[in-house]
């Protein structure tokens, strides 16, 4: 038999067994490659000093914050803020427009990028390509603020682009802004316009990695576009569909105020009162600091239990999940 060199043998693992080898191998990853995280440490402290470290300030949700006093020194008062909130005659309300708002605007807004990418993908390159990616992309850099602003101008029932367009089909003007009915439309339709473009995006990204030799089969099988665009484009897709929704399902409580408070007046308030706008109300206008932040606490423990919930559900229907 032929003998056995010394670097052929087999390594015996360090003392402390595999953690230690594991352990030892992280520092030494962490030694290699320490300009990486040099690089991702500003951001790292960012997060923690402006997102960790200000979650202390929760505490407040179980107290009677008194400014004067500080944090620590308020009064204790437990529960009370919640259960003031849960009992409260507007909770259901604000519950329901909400939610009504987000989920309107997740059935509406969330295949219109899939669509568009799809499509966007299937053009060739030029100029009609390029022209029909900036003129989606382009509502997306409009401010919250010149966004309100033109709703109000073009909605207007008497001055408005859209009711003059309305006026020349025999139609009689509507009050978008002040008719309860019509807030969460606009509000979504708005939001769908302006978001589209830019949410395709990432859509566009993951079609860019689609082998070419899947078409090319495809093609010499006789497969129509429609048919390689179900079985090829689609699939490809499906793991970032499910991300995404994983991520829109759990922020269906999650949601701006500045368009709400933009496009709000006591004309709409029955279905344009959300919990966000109702924090900015209670936190900053009345100056309930106690209060709101319990209600802003509740929020995003529903949020967080959403999240958990639907990532769970994904992972058991399919093999993508966030975790």
């Amino acid at each position: 038999m032929a003998a056995i060199s010394p670097a052929e043998t087999l390594e015996l693992p360090p003392k402390g067994g595999v953690k230690k080898s594991k352990r030892l191998f992280s520092v030494k990853r962490l030694k290699e490659n320490w300009q990486l995280y040099v690089l991702i440490l500003p951001a790292f402290l960012c997060i923690l000093v402006f997102s960790y470290f200000p979650m202390y300030g929760v505490i407040i949700a179980f107290k009677n914050y008194m400014p004067s006093l500080g944090i620590w020194a308020s009064p204790w008062v437990g529960f009370k803020y919640f259960s003031q909130f849960f009992n409260s005659y507007y909770f259901w309300d604000l519950i329901r427009n909400t939610l009504g708002i987000q989920i309107y605007g997740l059935i509406v807004g969330f295949p219109l990028p899939i669509i568009l990418a799809l499509a966007l993908n299937e053009m060739k390159d030029g100029f009609w390509k390029k022209f029909s990616q900036t003129i989606t992309y382009a509502p997306n850099f409009i401010s919250v603020v010149v966004m309100g602003g033109m709703l109000i101008a073009f909605l207007d029932p008497s001055t408005g682009i859209i009711n003059h367009g309305l006026g020349m089909l025999g139609m009689k003007p509507i009050a978008f802004m002040s008719d309860p009915r019509w807030f969460k439309t606009v509000y979504v339709l708005s939001g769908v316009w302006q978001g589209t473009g830019w949410g395709s995006v990432i859509y566009l990204a993951a079609l860019a990695g689609v082998d070419p030799a899947l078409h090319e089969a495809a093609i010499v099988d006789g497969a129509t576009k429609l048919q390689r665009i179900w079985h090829i484009n689609l699939p490809a897709i499906v793991p970032t569909m499910v991300i995404l929704l994983i991520m829109n399902v759990g922020s269906l409580f999650s949601m701006g105020y500045e368009k709400i408070l933009l496009l709000q007046n006591p004309l709409n308030l029955s279905s344009s009162n959300v919990i966000a706008t109702f924090v900015y109300q209670q936190g900053l206008i009345n100056g309930a600091y106690s209060y709101a932040a319990a209600v802003g606490l509740f929020n995003s423990l529903i949020n967080a239990v959403l999240l958990i919930a639907v990532n769970q559900l994904a992972r058991k229907v399919s093999e993508t999940s966030l975790w």
